[in-house]
Protein backbone atom coordinates (compact mmCIF):
# COMPACT_ATOMS: atom_id res chain seq x y z
CA UNK A 1 0.00 0.00 0.00
CA UNK A 2 1.68 3.23 -1.10
CA UNK A 3 2.23 5.72 1.87
CA UNK A 4 0.25 8.67 1.79
CA UNK A 5 2.31 12.01 0.64
CA UNK A 6 2.25 15.19 2.65
CA UNK A 7 0.40 17.45 0.93
CA UNK A 8 2.18 21.44 0.65
CA UNK A 9 0.70 24.32 -0.22
CA UNK A 10 3.09 27.49 -0.81
CA UNK A 11 2.15 31.35 -0.71
CA UNK A 12 4.79 32.77 -2.26
CA UNK A 13 4.85 37.18 -3.74
CA UNK A 14 7.69 36.67 -5.57
CA UNK A 15 10.13 34.73 -8.01
CA UNK A 16 9.60 31.67 -6.10
CA UNK A 17 13.14 30.11 -6.17
CA UNK A 18 12.10 28.02 -2.69
CA UNK A 19 9.56 27.04 -4.20
CA UNK A 20 11.34 25.64 -7.16
CA UNK A 21 13.81 24.09 -4.27
CA UNK A 22 10.61 22.24 -2.84
CA UNK A 23 9.25 21.54 -6.12
CA UNK A 24 12.36 19.86 -7.13
CA UNK A 25 13.29 17.53 -3.93
CA UNK A 26 9.64 15.94 -3.94
CA UNK A 27 9.81 15.37 -7.39
CA UNK A 28 13.76 13.67 -7.00
CA UNK A 29 12.43 11.58 -4.29
CA UNK A 30 14.16 13.13 -1.67
CA UNK A 31 10.86 14.54 0.54
CA UNK A 32 7.85 12.37 1.01
CA UNK A 33 5.62 15.41 -0.08
CA UNK A 34 3.90 16.94 -3.24
CA UNK A 35 3.21 20.58 -3.68
CA UNK A 36 -0.48 20.59 -4.37
CA UNK A 37 -1.19 24.25 -4.74
CA UNK A 38 0.69 27.96 -5.16
CA UNK A 39 -1.25 31.21 -4.03
CA UNK A 40 0.15 34.33 -4.30
CA UNK A 41 -0.97 37.95 -3.59
CA UNK A 42 0.55 39.44 -6.57
CA UNK A 43 -0.69 38.48 -10.60
CA UNK A 44 2.90 38.82 -11.96
CA UNK A 45 4.85 36.80 -9.43
CA UNK A 46 7.04 34.25 -11.52
CA UNK A 47 6.65 31.50 -8.67
CA UNK A 48 2.84 31.27 -10.25
CA UNK A 49 4.94 30.73 -13.53
CA UNK A 50 6.66 27.71 -11.79
CA UNK A 51 3.98 26.05 -10.60
CA UNK A 52 1.83 25.74 -14.06
CA UNK A 53 5.56 24.20 -15.52
CA UNK A 54 5.28 21.84 -13.22
CA UNK A 55 1.41 21.20 -13.38
CA UNK A 56 0.69 22.92 -10.15
CA UNK A 57 -2.51 25.16 -9.72
CA UNK A 58 -1.51 28.35 -9.56
CA UNK A 59 -4.10 30.77 -7.77
CA UNK A 60 -3.53 34.59 -7.71
CA UNK A 61 -5.68 36.31 -5.07
CA UNK A 62 -5.83 40.04 -4.84
CA UNK A 63 -6.18 41.11 -1.55
CA UNK A 64 -7.74 44.06 -2.43
CA UNK A 65 -10.42 42.22 -3.45
CA UNK A 66 -11.41 41.49 0.19
CA UNK A 67 -12.98 44.06 3.00
CA UNK A 68 -10.68 42.79 5.84
CA UNK A 69 -7.34 40.90 6.24
CA UNK A 70 -9.96 37.60 7.55
CA UNK A 71 -11.69 37.77 4.26
CA UNK A 72 -8.59 37.53 2.61
CA UNK A 73 -7.04 34.93 4.61
CA UNK A 74 -10.52 33.12 4.83
CA UNK A 75 -10.05 32.74 0.56
CA UNK A 76 -6.68 31.46 0.83
CA UNK A 77 -7.83 28.70 3.95
CA UNK A 78 -10.71 28.06 1.37
CA UNK A 79 -7.98 27.11 -1.66
CA UNK A 80 -5.41 25.24 0.66
CA UNK A 81 -8.36 23.48 1.93
CA UNK A 82 -9.49 22.74 -1.77
CA UNK A 83 -6.41 20.94 -2.12
CA UNK A 84 -5.97 18.84 0.79
CA UNK A 85 -2.78 21.05 2.23
CA UNK A 86 -1.41 19.35 5.61
CA UNK A 87 1.45 22.24 5.36
CA UNK A 88 1.83 25.58 4.62
CA UNK A 89 5.11 27.08 3.38
CA UNK A 90 5.58 30.97 2.80
CA UNK A 91 8.08 31.34 0.15
CA UNK A 92 8.90 34.93 -0.16
CA UNK A 93 5.86 36.16 0.89
CA UNK A 94 5.65 39.46 1.73
CA UNK A 95 2.77 39.56 3.98
CA UNK A 96 2.26 38.63 7.74
CA UNK A 97 0.21 35.15 8.50
CA UNK A 98 -2.95 36.61 10.50
CA UNK A 99 -5.24 34.70 12.99
CA UNK A 100 -7.23 33.01 10.48
CA UNK A 101 -4.40 31.26 8.35
CA UNK A 102 -2.54 30.88 11.74
CA UNK A 103 -5.56 29.00 13.40
CA UNK A 104 -6.72 27.07 10.57
CA UNK A 105 -3.42 25.26 10.16
CA UNK A 106 -1.55 25.27 13.84
CA UNK A 107 1.83 24.61 14.25
CA UNK A 108 1.55 23.38 10.05
CA UNK A 109 3.34 26.97 8.84
CA UNK A 110 6.74 27.07 7.64
CA UNK A 111 8.58 30.32 6.67
CA UNK A 112 12.40 31.16 5.95
CA UNK A 113 14.16 33.66 6.63
CA UNK A 114 17.41 35.30 5.40
CA UNK A 115 19.16 35.63 8.86
CA UNK A 116 20.03 33.45 11.39
CA UNK A 117 17.18 34.49 13.78
CA UNK A 118 16.67 36.09 15.68
CA UNK A 119 18.99 38.48 14.83
CA UNK A 120 18.05 40.43 11.92
CA UNK A 121 14.00 39.88 11.36
CA UNK A 122 12.35 41.46 9.04
CA UNK A 123 12.89 42.66 5.43
CA UNK A 124 16.91 43.20 4.18
CA UNK A 125 18.38 40.84 6.74
CA UNK A 126 21.21 40.43 4.61
CA UNK A 127 21.92 44.01 3.99
CA UNK A 128 21.28 44.26 7.90
CA UNK A 129 24.19 41.55 8.62
CA UNK A 130 26.91 43.58 6.11
CA UNK A 131 26.50 46.75 7.42
CA UNK A 132 26.53 45.80 11.26
CA UNK A 133 29.62 44.02 10.29
CA UNK A 134 28.94 40.57 11.48
CA UNK A 135 31.14 37.40 10.21
CA UNK A 136 28.44 35.29 10.46
CA UNK A 137 25.34 34.96 8.76
CA UNK A 138 22.75 32.71 7.09
CA UNK A 139 19.46 31.28 7.36
CA UNK A 140 16.75 30.21 8.67
CA UNK A 141 13.61 28.09 8.91
CA UNK A 142 10.82 28.48 11.28
CA UNK A 143 7.20 27.96 12.40
CA UNK A 144 5.06 30.90 12.12
CA UNK A 145 3.68 32.39 14.82
CA UNK A 146 1.37 35.83 15.14
CA UNK A 147 5.18 37.73 14.92
CA UNK A 148 7.67 39.07 12.37
CA UNK A 149 10.09 36.01 12.22
CA UNK A 150 9.61 35.04 15.81
CA UNK A 151 8.39 32.02 15.48
CA UNK A 152 10.26 28.63 17.09
CA UNK A 153 13.41 27.59 15.34
CA UNK A 154 13.89 24.50 13.02
CA UNK A 155 16.89 24.19 11.13
CA UNK A 156 19.47 27.00 10.46
CA UNK A 157 22.53 26.87 8.05
CA UNK A 158 25.61 29.31 8.70
CA UNK A 159 27.01 31.22 6.13
CA UNK A 160 30.24 33.22 6.97
CA UNK A 161 29.98 37.22 5.80
CA UNK A 162 33.22 37.99 3.72
CA UNK A 163 35.00 41.65 4.41
CA UNK A 164 34.29 42.85 0.90
CA UNK A 165 31.17 41.14 0.58
CA UNK A 166 28.53 43.10 -0.74
CA UNK A 167 24.45 42.87 0.22
CA UNK A 168 24.43 40.77 -3.29
CA UNK A 169 27.13 38.56 -2.50
CA UNK A 170 25.85 37.26 0.68
CA UNK A 171 22.60 37.36 -0.79
CA UNK A 172 23.36 34.98 -3.44
CA UNK A 173 25.57 32.34 -1.14
CA UNK A 174 22.57 32.40 1.68
CA UNK A 175 20.00 31.37 -1.61
CA UNK A 176 21.96 28.19 -1.85
CA UNK A 177 22.00 27.26 1.95
CA UNK A 178 18.08 28.21 1.67
CA UNK A 179 17.54 25.22 -1.14
CA UNK A 180 18.77 23.36 0.85
CA UNK A 181 17.63 23.54 4.61
CA UNK A 182 13.94 24.14 3.61
CA UNK A 183 13.43 21.07 2.04
CA UNK A 184 15.48 19.27 4.89
CA UNK A 185 12.44 20.92 6.98
CA UNK A 186 9.74 19.81 4.93
CA UNK A 187 11.22 16.52 5.21
CA UNK A 188 11.47 16.01 8.83
CA UNK A 189 7.74 17.52 9.04
CA UNK A 190 6.85 15.14 6.45
CA UNK A 191 7.90 12.00 8.75
CA UNK A 192 6.69 13.26 11.61
CA UNK A 193 9.58 14.48 13.14
CA UNK A 194 9.42 17.48 14.12
CA UNK A 195 8.29 18.76 18.57
CA UNK A 196 7.34 21.82 19.11
CA UNK A 197 8.02 22.49 23.10
CA UNK A 198 7.57 26.47 23.71
CA UNK A 199 10.11 28.34 21.46
CA UNK A 200 11.85 25.06 20.69
CA UNK A 201 12.09 22.59 18.31
CA UNK A 202 13.27 19.05 18.98
CA UNK A 203 14.24 16.95 15.75
CA UNK A 204 13.30 13.46 16.48
CA UNK A 205 15.41 10.71 15.51
CA UNK A 206 14.58 9.03 12.21
CA UNK A 207 13.14 5.60 11.46
CA UNK A 208 16.24 2.68 10.93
Amino acid sequence: MPVKKLRVGVLASGRGSNLQAIIDACAGGEVPAVVTVVVSDRAGAYALDRARQHGIPAVHIHPAYYGTKEEYENRIVLEMREYGVDLVCLAGYMRLAGRVLLDSFPDSIMNIHPALLPSFKGLHGQRQAVEYGVKISGCTVHFVDGGMDTGPIIIQAAVPVLAEDTEEDLSARILEQEHSIYPEAVKLFAEGRLRIDGKKVFILPGRE
